[in-house]
């Protein structure tokens, strides 16, 4: 599915000179390779500031903390269960919505019509690299009166309509999870924003509550519920590193992503997924018949596959009571059969993604 050596083997000299200092410094914890890795995220992301965060996961919780959400959390069933472990770390109820069933997305109609006076916040999910319509979520939450907050854990460097994620709410979440797009060899996140006080209120959030501009022995005053939750000094060198070459690696993902889309056109059995123009192409998933006996026919052929995700968010036992049953979510639960991801990371050759495309099709067509 993917190979993380060829990009780590590009950035090994200034990964190791960073790393070198680090150790100089002996200073792993909230220092200022860490510093230095925000203020390169944020400007990355078109964002005024960002937060490292422990895990992609700790970074919606951290997002919902600090909108003060209670209640329950309005999201999609078509994403990986840690979006909703988040909502019941932040003490919220995870309540879930149906996804459009061309793009596998959160549909805004379908979560408008399930909203309600219990609903809290609205958490929509940038899924497999692929904005979704934040627009329409950014209005539902202001008709409401709630906070919107974006899981964006599969988007990194993703804009909609040309603008970045952060001017549609205060609340992105990532992950650098080390196959994301942009991946450290470990559990990270970060949260980008465009308030000031948003950024310190995470910054003690995901330092057990303590404030980071206080001195001396202040420092260890816990002033709020929080969590520990900390990007470290070690994996912030990786992530700058890496950074750099987010923009053209992405590109390169979207180029393979074209190629599949061209090389699989009109194969029976297969359904392509519309993709919005501003995806980052985190994955290429397509809608395939006969899902298991094709994934086991391509893994004989050397072929590595993958399933993101196999069953929706409402038929989770985690969030048993959250109201719906099997065949409520329709859209959500057939994708959840069908869904296939196929191999996807920058360095995947042209004539390998080719390969993939031909064994689909002979698989469909024999």
């Amino acid at each position: 599915m993917i190979d993380l050596r060829p990009a780590l083997a590009a950035v090994e000299p200034e990964w190791r000179r960073l790393e070198r200092a680090v150790y100089e410094r002996m200073h792993f914890i909230l220092g200022p390779q860490v510093r230095a890795f925000e203020g390169q995220f944020a400007q990355a992301m078109g964002a005024p500031h960002a937060v490292g965060v422990g895990s992609g996961t700790a970074a919606i919780e951290i997002c919902l903390r600090a909108a003060g959400v209670a209640g329950e959390v309005l999201t999609s069933a078509m994403t990986a269960p840690f979006t909703g472990v988040a909502i019941l770390a932040a003490g919220a109820t995870p309540r879930f919505a149906d996804i459009d069933p061309e793009t596998l997305l959160l549909d805004p109609d379908d979560a408008a019509n399930r909203m309600t006076r219990r609903t809290g916040a609205l958490l929509p999910v940038h899924l497999y690299g692929q904005p979704c319509r934040i627009d329409r979520f950014r209005a539902l939450a202001r008709d409401a009166g709630i906070p919107l907050v974006q899981d964006a854990c599969q988007a990194h460097g993703a804009r909609y309509q040309g603008q970045p994620l952060t001017r549609f709410s205060p609340y992105v979440a990532y992950s650098f999870y080390p196959t994301k797009n942009l991946g450290c060899l470990g559990d990270g996140g970060a949260v980008t924003t465009g308030s000031a006080r948003v950024a310190g209120l995470v910054r003690s959030l995901r330092d057990g509550g303590r404030d980071p501009n206080a001195k001396g022995l202040r420092v260890q005053i816990s002033h709020r519920a929080a969590t520990n939750a900390r990007l470290d000094e070690l994996q912030a060198c990786l992530l700058s590193a890496l950074l750099p070459h987010l923009d053209a690696w992405n590109a390169a993902r979207a180029q393979i992503a074209r190629l599949y889309d061209e090389a699989l056109a009109g194969c029976p059995g297969v359904g392509l997924v519309r993709r919005h123009a501003c995806s980052v192409c985190h994955l290429y998933v397509i809608r395939a018949a006969r899902r298991e006996r094709l994934r086991t026919y391509l893994a004989e052929r050397g072929i590595a596959t993958g399933v993101h995700y196999p069953a929706p968010l409402h038929l989770h036992p985690a969030f048993a009571g959250n109201g719906l049953r099997r065949g409520d979510l329709p859209h959500a639960e057939r994708a959840a059969r069908e869904i296939v991801s196929l191999p996807l990371y920058p360095f995947l050759a042209a004539d390998d993604a080719a390969r993939v495309a031909a064994a689909i099709r002979a698989f469909y067509t024999k």
